[in-house]
């Protein structure tokens, strides 16, 4: 097993700021708009955009939840090890919102996809868009496409991405890995 170093720290932070700049310029002072990070991974994604827009960009009301998807997934029932579910933290209303759906990678989109059902059980939202970090853009099994991106990344199927949150991994750093 090997590891590539897809993106450090610096030029994460460099793709928070696009990202967060690609957000207000479509969301304005987000009003209308709440930003669900998906458990577990997409929500540190969601919470460093936030936390971003509300230091960096005084944007003051930011609504932000976060959605866990596990009893959605169209392989619950086909894993031999149980899920473990995560918790849902959605303390407003989505009914007549733009939401914003954040994960860290996209790869097939079934995680996306089960995000859409998840999020039925909270109301109608006028809009729904996709945000990640790392868009795999071989890996589709659905027809699904993020509005915005961090990096786009050509992977084939024997190779893993990692997205590693100093919150969590001690460091920020996106790993490509191939299993030999």
């Amino acid at each position: 097993m090997s590891d590539k170093i897809l993106l450090n720290a610096k030029e994460i932070e460099i793709i928070l700021h696009r990202l967060a700049c690609q957000l207000i310029e479509n969301h304005d002072d987000f009003s209308n708009t709440v930003l669900l990070g998906l458990q577990p991974r997409g929500t540190f994604l969601a919470d460093r955009l936030a936390q971003l827009l509300k230091e960096e960009y005084q944007i003051k009301d930011i609504l932000l939840g976060k959605l866990d998807i596990t009893f959605f997934r169209d392989d619950f029932r086909r894993r031999e090890a149980p899920l473990e579910a995560n918790s849902t933290q959605i303390d407003f209303l989505v009914e007549g919102k733009k939401v914003v759906i954040i994960d860290d990678v996209l790869y097939s989109g079934r995680s996306i996809n089960a995000s859409l059902a998840a999020l039925q059980s909270y109301g109608r939202p006028e809009q729904i868009e996709l945000l990640v970090l790392i868009d795999r853009r071989f890996s589709r099994h659905l027809p699904i496409q993020p509005d915005y991106r961090g990096r786009q990344v050509d992977v084939i199927n024997k190779e893993k991405v990692s997205v590693h949150w100093k919150e969590n991994d001690s460091e920020d750093a996106v790993y490509l890995t191939t299993n030999n």
